[in-house]
């Protein structure tokens, strides 16, 4: 059972561990290399280190955030233990979340992964993960679908991940010193999220719509092509430009 203020803090929990229980843990995922084992491992490594970081700054000793073989010691887990241990992870994290957020003003600078985000992002980036590995587990059901499509989704994902989520697909473009990637992944009635790459490096930001659109879709599908992930049904997203930019988009888009 979790606690009324766990699941107020983080709503997406109960529905992301009903996904959990609702699959055997060795079962695959959307996430092609995890299975639903890994998946849950990568949760409590998530939720521990947010927890840590942000313990630590709120006690006036900042540490630095660690890399994923955080994740190591829960594979070797029990599944049973591993279950045990994530649950516990979310719950301290939900209760440093208030604490600091209690005592912090909201914009807080705090240190996360060599950038800076504020006080609410560590409760909110668990959120993120929750609905984002969720889907990984269930593919596109309502819940996934209504999930992703939140605008704050798309927020957090373009101002708060936004070039972390580039790193990867950048390395896997050759586009030389004069080479570049530019696209404008479009939802009707939003601003366009634009996506650039080039020889100084990545970036992304909300626009307003402006010309042809790379990619348009819903905003459920735009969240997940932002972390690499693809629609069950690819009617969803639409696109007139072309089998060769768009694939450089994708590859840009490539996630962690």
């Amino acid at each position: 059972m979790i606690p009324a203020k766990v699941a107020e803090i983080l709503p997406e929990l109960v529905p992301f561990l009903h996904a959990v229980q609702e699959r055997r843990p060795d079962d695959g995922t959307w996430c092609e290399a995890w299975t639903v084992r890994d998946v849950l491992a990568h949760q409590a490594g998530n939720a521990e280190e947010l927890a840590r970081v942000l313990r630590a700054f709120h006690a006036g000793a900042p540490v630095a955030t660690r890399g994923f073989d955080r994740e190591e010691p829960y594979r070797r887990m029990s599944d049973p233990q591993l279950w045990a241990a994530f649950t516990a992870n979310c719950e301290e994290l939900a209760e440093v979340a208030a604490a600091a957020e209690s005592d912090l003003p909201p914009d807080t600078p705090v240190q996360w992964t060599g950038r800076t985000v504020n006080v609410p992002f560590f409760a909110e980036h668990l959120r993120e993960e929750l609905i984002l590995h969720r889907w990984d587990l269930t593919g596109d059901d309502r819940t996934a679908r209504e999930a992703l499509a939140a605008p704050w989704m798309t927020g957090h994902s373009v101002h708060l991940v936004g070039r972390p989520l580039l790193v990867r697909g950048s390395a896997g473009l050759d586009l030389g010193p004069e080479g570049r990637v530019e696209a404008r992944l479009r939802t009707p009635g939003t601003d366009d999220v634009v996506v650039t790459a080039d020889a100084d490096g990545a970036t992304i930001g909300l626009a307003a719509p402006e010309g042809p659109a790379t990619i348009e879709s819903d905003a459920a599908v735009r969240v997940l092509l932002l972390w690499g992930r693809r629609p069950a049904d690819p009617g969803r997203w639409h696109s007139t430009v072309g089998p060769e930019e768009l694939r450089r988009v994708r590859t840009l888009l490539s996630g962690y």
